[in-house]
């Protein structure tokens, strides 16, 4: 089956910088399982992917423009220590969310210098060109309500044979009743 729109997509890969350091790769985990045509992965990828089948493998390089998009300088600013509340504990490398304009940002603690604490807010591999090695293990359907939601949900059957009881919301926002994935307590 190939890849397209609200394709259920499952993919092995490898993502290295452009030195050869491994950034990130399903090797050590489970491969990545994606919507197809939802913004569920980068848009460079999800190009390079469309049209392809199970067992096609492919090498890419994707610049930052359809990848996390160039480095802004305005997105790395200084709040005071303070602003983290009382007695908390702040270092250099530590993420945390901070809910703007746009919604919710990941942002990374860059430098403290006193109470000055340097923020940033640009994705960690904005203005980098990432390249990836894919094979494509599966495509199938995606179901109408994985369609509604823009996500993939988790399997149904477990080990156990038993429904995934997590609850009924889901920490993207969307009621999945008992379609989740109990890895995390809910859909992925």
């Amino acid at each position: 089956m190939e890849i397209k729109k609200d394709r259920v997509v499952t993919i092995d890969y490898s993502l290295r910088d452009d030195t050869g350091r491994v950034i990130d790769s399903s090797s050590e985990a489970e491969p990545l399982v994606y919507l197809h045509g939802n913004e569920n992965i980068i848009p460079g990828l999800e190009k390079e992917l469309e049209g392809k089948n199970p067992g096609d493998s492919l090498k890419c390089s994707i610049e930052p423009a359809d990848g996390y998009g160039d480095r802004d300088e305005a997105l790395v600013f200084k709040v005071q220590k303070k602003e983290f509340g009382e007695n908390a504990e702040v270092a250099p490398g530590m993420q945390f969310e901070a809910h703007g304009e746009n919604g919710v940002q990941i942002v990374t603690v860059v430098k403290i210098d006193g109470d000055d604490v340097t923020l940033d807010a640009n994705h960690p591999l904005a203005g980098e060109t990432l390249h990836f090695d894919v094979k494509v293990v599966d495509v199938r359907d995606a179901t109408a309500e994985e369609i509604e939601h823009g996500h993939v949900h988790g399997d149904h059957d477990h080990e156990s044979g038993d429904s995934c009881d997590c609850g009924d919301d889901c920490d993207c926002g969307d009621d999945c009743g008992d379609d989740c994935d109990c890895d995390d307590g809910c859909c992925n």
